[in-house]
């Protein structure tokens, strides 16, 4: 008979060799992932699926998958240098539309594409939304925490994309209310703080703003976010050129909501001021979308210097020329939402 000592010898030659195991499936994984994240994807051209379309854009197709699971995407990248494009929103008011009604209750523009965060209860954009040079919609910079700290409230920048009326682009973490023409623009690291008080002006993140009413250079602070169209969603993907998610401090997902993959909408622009417009299809077979690090990753690849995430899930959606993209990830299509970009041909 075997003795206890050759039972244990045994146990600890099992559990060596299942360690050894964990370590090479573990190792494998990780390169397999890294190998997916890092090669940069290759797309197709498909112009000629959303035709009729200006020299200045373009629309591209990938299915090459970015690690383990099937991928889907399309980007569009627009010249904003082309003065015979215009660039703008639309926004609704206490109600929804699909991106198909905005489509139609524009004219039938070129292209249209969701945008921002948006409450189910009241239809109300939590994002802001800049139209024609006005500011008609503000960012939520409150919100009530849980658990042991219930009776604080976490208070917190947003983040949007705008572009000038010269045509320059701008990613910037921002601050919005009813009571300023502007937003307030930091180009430096949002600051998150919590306390008991339900309320928040603009002075508790730039307190300086009570001193130097035009602009204070030394935190990056400008009091006048002066964008002809914007729009806002979060995190921060990509700034100055780094990647650089800004997930703990914007407070969009929650604890490692980071790594999960979802159909995805994004914005970014290149060096050469191109804009990039990026949908991900997911939540189906055929697709199974990309974390944020995924998206930020392909943005930068696609040549981003600044890019933002906007809302994503059911909510993604691009139209070409009223033609979908990617295909909506809510079981009944496209999902109704308060607010759009729109390229227009003039």
């Amino acid at each position: 008979m075997e003795g206890p000592h050759g039972k244990k010898k045994k146990l600890l030659l099992s559990c060596k060799k299942f360690c050894v195991f964990l370590r090479a499936f573990m190792t494998l994984y990780s390169l397999l992932f890294f190998l997916g994240l890092s090669a940069q994807v290759k797309w197709k051209n498909v112009d000629s699926l959303y035709f009729p379309l200006p020299k200045s854009i373009h629309v591209y197709f990938t299915d090459q998958s970015i690690d383990t699971s099937k991928f889907r995407a399309f980007y569009v990248i627009a010249d904003l240098k082309d003065k015979n494009l215009e660039f703008t929103t639309d926004t609704t008011f206490k109600r929804r539309l699909t991106p198909t009604q905005f489509y139609q209750k524009n004219n039938q523009p070129l292209l249209v594409v969701n945008t921002t965060f948006f409450s189910f209860e009241t239809n109300a954009n939590l994002s802001v939304v800049i139209t024609n040079g006005k500011l008609v919609s503000y960012d939520n910079h409150i919100q009530t925490l849980r658990g042991k700290d219930t009776l604080l409230f976490a208070k917190y920048l947003a983040s949007g994309i705008g572009i000038s009326r010269r045509r320059r682009p701008d990613v910037t973490w921002l601050y919005s209310d009813s009571n300023s023409k502007w937003p307030i623009a930091f180009e430096q690291n949002p600051i998150m703080g919590k306390d008991s008080i339900g309320y928040i002006s603009k002075f508790y993140f730039a307190p300086e703003l009570h001193h130097f009413p035009k602009t204070e250079k030394r935190r990056g602070i400008d009091d006048k976010w002066k964008m002809q169209t914007a729009v806002g969603g979060g995190p921060v993907l990509i700034h100055n050129n780094r990647i650089r998610i800004t997930n703990n401090e914007e407070l969009k997902f929650a604890g490692k909501a980071i790594n999960d993959k979802h159909p995805r909408t994004a914005m970014g622009y290149t060096g050469d001021k191109k804009l990039i417009i990026l949908v991900v299809e997911g939540r189906n077979p055929n697709a199974g979308g990309a974390t944020l690090t995924q998206e930020a990753q392909i943005l930068k690849d696609l040549g981003c210097v600044e890019a933002l995430n906007l809302d994503g899930g059911g909510s993604s959606c691009m139209l070409i020329n009223g033609k979908e993209t990617i295909k909506p990830s809510d079981k009944n299509g496209q999902r109704s939402i308060p607010a759009v970009f729109i390229i227009q041909t003039k």
